[in-house]
């Protein structure tokens, strides 16, 4: 098997779901009768599809989870975290306005795993070209994130660790 990063960390907003939970979204957010999560208008609020299968896929190869996300909607967004039963799968969650790079910064300090070994897929390319800087094998998602995006971005991951 390809060599596996140490730790794979998600943007939320626009790769986990298809929204702003700042902007697009009314918090707070509760579950109705029947599992739907909703905003404080009742609007349902969900993930891309296959987000709960990626992150089953990573427990699966033991890869550990962490959350980098820059919003300023912290409550909300970790809110909807559990709300869709995510939660289980983050060991970290870095969620608060400012620079990615102090997101890695401390997820660095808190698991001691190198920049090299961290994979992160965000939907922002500014984010990716300054998390990049660091060392870290960046995964730009551009429509959401699927099983398809993780093992395109795993593969990019074990080539960068096979070196040149």
């Amino acid at each position: 098997m390809a060599r596996l990063p140490e730790l794979a960390v998600f943007d939320l907003d626009f790769t986990l779901w298809p929204f702003w939970v700042d902007t697009h979204v009314d918090p707070p957010f509760h579950k109705s009768r029947d599992g739907t999560v909703r905003d404080r208008r009742g609007h349902p609020v969900r993930l891309y599809p296959e987000v709960p299968q990626v992150l089953e896929r990573l427990r699966g190869f033991e890869v550990p989870v962490a959350a980098a996300s820059r919003t300023g909607e912290i409550e909300g967004a970790n809110q909807l975290l559990e709300l869709f039963d995510l939660v289980k799968y983050f060991v970290h969650r870095e969620i608060y306005p400012g620079s990615k790079v102090t997101h890695f910064e401390r997820l660095q300090q808190k698991t001691r795993i190198f920049f090299s070994q961290m994979i992160f897929f965000d939907d922002e390319k500014r984010n990716i070209i300054d998390v990049n800087k660091l060392g870290v094998t960046c995964i730009h998602v551009q429509n959401g994130m699927s099983l398809q995006t993780l093992t395109e971005g795993l593969e990019v991951f074990a080539k960068a660790q096979a070196g040149p």
